[in-house]
C-alpha cells in the first residue's frame, strides 16, 4: 500500500492504482476533465501508477499544463484523421505553422486538393474518433530506431531533429496505428478532445481550440481581424524557408557543419532590409512626428527603436528614441495585483498626464527634460536630459501601449505613425511540434532581468502569467490598428539564448511552484546545440536580453 495525499488529505491506494483510477475519484470536485497529474510536483499521464507514497496535483484545461495537454492531444488526433482522409500515399506533409488568434494555422501539402469538402471530412473523423474514445497509446524505443521510423513515415524534419538528439532513447505515440513524436504530455485517450473546430483558410485550414480560460468554449476564428498578423507570420514562414532553416534539426544541422556565422548575417541583414522599408515610409510623408512602437513584453521594442532610427536619419530626419517605460509612476505608487506585488503592465503603471504635457510641448517646439526610470531603485530621475523638437526632427517612442490611443491621447492622430514589433519565430521543433512566441519572449526575458534587473529567472517564471495577462487585456486587441508590423525573432536565437537561460533555470529550486515550468523549458532548450555569442552582431536585436549591444539598451 503507498500514502497518497491529495489536497491536504492522505488515503491509502495499492502499489499499481493508476491515477486514472484515482482521477475518476476525484472527478466530480472538478469542473473540468482531469487531464494530467503532477506527482511530487513532476508531471505525468494518467495511465501511470503509484508506486510509492507521494502528493498528487490534478490538472484539467483550466491549468497551462492542462491546456497545453489538450492542444498537443487535439493536433494529433488533427493528423490521424487528415491522413485517414486524405491517403498516407498523397501526402507530402502537413505542418503546424504557427499560432493565429486562438488557434493554429496547418497548411498540408501534396497530390490532392484542399477543400472545404476535404475539411468537413477531416472534422467528421475526428468526431468519430472522440466517440470511440481510442487509447493513445505511448512507447518508448531507441533514438536510432525512432530516426528510421521517421524517415519510413516521411517526417524528414523529425528524422533531422532526432539526429542531434542526446537522450538513447524516444517516446513515440500512435492513434489506431498512426505513429507520431510530439513534445510534451498527452490524453489518454481521444474521448477527452470534445471541443475543436475546422476553418479553411487561405492555403490551409485553422484548428480552432479552448483556451484555459474557456475549456468548452471553442473560439471563432476572426479571419478579418487578423490579416495583418497573418501576413506577417507568413512572411516569416517564408523566410524560413528561404534560409532552408524552418525547423530545429535544420538550424543543429548548420551550426554542426560550422555555418552558422553565415546564416546569422543572413538574418540580420533580412532584418535590416525590413527596417529600412519602415523608415522610408515614414520619412515619405514629413506629417508623422511621433513613430508609435508597441509589442508584447522581450519583443525587442528598444533595440528596434535605435535601429530604427539610423534607418531614419539616413532619410534626412533626426530621430530622438523614447521609452514610455522611463514614464513610469514611481514604484511605491504602481497599481498592485491582488496578492499585493506590483503591476506594471497596466496603462496605469505609466504617468499618462506628464507624457502627454511632454509630448504636447516638444510638438508645439518648446523645451523639455526628459526623464529616465531607474529599476533598479524604482524612481523616475531628471538628469538634464533636454530636448527640442524641429521641422526635422521625430520621436520614436517605444512601450507596450503605445498603440493605445489612451497613451497619447492628447496628440494628433495625423502626427502618428504606428508600428507593432513582436518576436513571431519562423522556427519549429519539427512539422507537428511547432514553438510557442510566448517561450522565446519568456527566455528573452528572463536572461534581460537576471543581467540588467537582478531579477532571479524563479522570479520571471512566476510574474509570467500577470505579463500574459496584461498583453491579452492591453496589447493583442490594439495590433491590427498598427500601420506596419516588425518581426523580431531571428531564427538562431535560442542556440544563443541556452547558454544564458540553462544555468538561471537549473538555479530554480526543486521544491518551489516554478520548478515545474523550468523543467519544460529545460527539455525544450535540449533541442538546441548552443552557440557562442561572439558570433551576434553588436546591433542586433538578440544583444538587448544578452548584453554587449552598441545602443544604450
Amino acid at each position: 500500500m503507498a500514502i497518497v495525499t491529495i489536497d491536504g488529505v492522505a488515503k491509502e491506494y495499492p502499489i499499481g492504482t493508476t491515477y486514472q483510477e484515482i482521477a475518476k475519484e476525484y472527478q466530480p470536485q472538478y469542473e473540468n476533465e482531469i487531464l494530467l497529474v503532477g506527482v511530487n510536483g513532476k508531471l505525468r499521464e494518467l495511465h501511470k501508477s503509484v508506486q510509492f507514497d507521494c502528493n498528487l496535483h490534478f490538472y484539467t484545461a483550466n491549468d497551462q499544463p492542462g491546456i497545453q495537454t489538450y492542444h498537443r492531444s487535439a493536433i494529433f488526433l488533427m493528423m490521424k484523421a487528415f491522413y485517414d482522409v486524405v491517403g498516407t500515399d498523397h501526402i507530402e506533409k502537413v505542418t503546424v505553422d504557427f499560432s493565429l488568434g486562438k488557434g493554429y494555422y496547418i497548411e498540408p501539402h501534396g497530390d490532392f486538393e484542399l477543400t472545404e469538402e476535404v475539411i468537413k471530412r477531416v472534422k467528421v473523423r475526428m468526431e468519430e474518433f472522440v466517440s470511440k474514445k481510442i487509447p493513445i497509446m505511448k512507447r518508448s524505443v531507441n533514438t536510432d530506431d525512432a530516426i528510421e521510423l521517421f524517415h519510413k513515415h516521411r517526417m524528414y524534419d523529425k528524422e533531422r531533429l532526432f539526429r542531434y538528439r542526446r537522450v538513447s532513447r524516444v517516446n513515440i505515440y500512435s492513434i489506431g496505428g498512426f505513429e507520431d513524436y510530439y513534445y510534451g504530455y498527452m490524453v489518454q485517450n481521444t474521448g477527452y478532445i470534445k471541443y475543436f473546430d475546422l476553418e479553411l483558410f487561405d492555403d490551409g485550414f485553422m484548428l480552432m481550440l479552448p483556451q484555459k480560460e474557456s475549456p468548452k468554449e471553442v473560439p471563432v476564428f476572426d479571419s478579418a481581424n487578423k490579416r495583418k498578423l497573418y501576413q506577417v507570420l507568413k512572411e516569416s514562414v517564408k523566410w524560413g524557408e528561404r534560409l532552408n532553416v524552418s525547423h530545429v534539426g535544420a538550424l543543429n544541422e548548420r551550426i554542426a557543419e560550422g555555418n552558422i556565422n553565415e546564416l546569422i548575417l543572413i538574418q540580420e541583414a533580412l532584418q535590416e532590409k525590413k527596417i529600412a522599408e519602415i523608415a522610408e515610409k515614414i520619412g515619405a510623408d514629413r506629417s508623422k512626428k511621433f513613430v508609435m512602437i508597441a509589442g508584447p513584453s522581450s519583443s525587442g521594442k528598444t533595440t528596434f527603436s535605435h535601429r530604427l532610427s539610423v534607418q531614419l536619419k539616413a532619410q534626412g530626419l533626426i530621430p530622438h528614441p523614447i521609452a514610455a517605460d522611463n514614464y513610469f509612476v514611481n514604484r511605491v505608487n504602481s497599481p498592485k495585483n491582488p496578492d499585493g506585488s506590483y503591476n506594471f503592465e497596466v496603462l496605469e503603471s505609466l504617468d499618462v498626464e506628464q507624457f502627454n504635457k511632454d509630448m504636447t510641448a516638444l510638438l508645439a517646439g518648446e523645451t523639455v527634460e526628459m526623464p529616465r526610470y531607474q529599476f533598479k531603485t524604482g524612481e523616475r530621475e531628471y538628469r538634464g536630459d533636454y530636448l527640442k523638437l524641429g521641422k526635422d526632427d521625430i520621436l520614436v517612442i517605444e512601450g507596450i501601449h503605445c498603440l493605445n490611443d489612451k497613451l497619447s491621447y492628447s496628440l494628433p492622430k495625423e502626427s502618428k505613425f504606428r508600428v507593432y514589433v513582436s518576436a513571431l519565430t519562423q522556427l519549429n521543433i519539427d512539422e507537428h511540434n511547432r514553438i510557442p512566441t510566448t517561450d522565446c519572449r519568456l527566455i528573452r526575458r528572463m536572461v534581460r532581468d537576471a543581467r540588467t534587473r537582478g531579477a532571479s529567472a524563479q522570479d520571471t517564471i512566476r510574474m509570467w502569467p500577470t505579463v500574459r495577462h496584461g498583453e491579452e487585456s492591453y496589447i493583442f486587441p490594439f495590433q491590427e490598428s498598427a500601420d506596419v508590423m516588425f518581426n523580431s525573432a531571428t531564427v538562431y536565437e535560442l542556440a544563443v539564448l541556452k547558454q544564458f537561460a540553462e544555468p538561471l533555470l537549473f538555479g530554480i529550486p526543486r521544491e518551489s511552484p516554478e520548478y515545474m515550468e523550468a523543467k519544460r523549458l529545460l527539455k525544450f532548450l535540449d533541442y538546441f546545440l548552443g552557440v557562442n555569442s561572439e558570433f551576434i552582431p553588436r546591433n542586433s536585436i538578440i544583444r538587448e536580453f544578452i548584453g554587449g549591444s552598441c545602443f544604450r539598451v
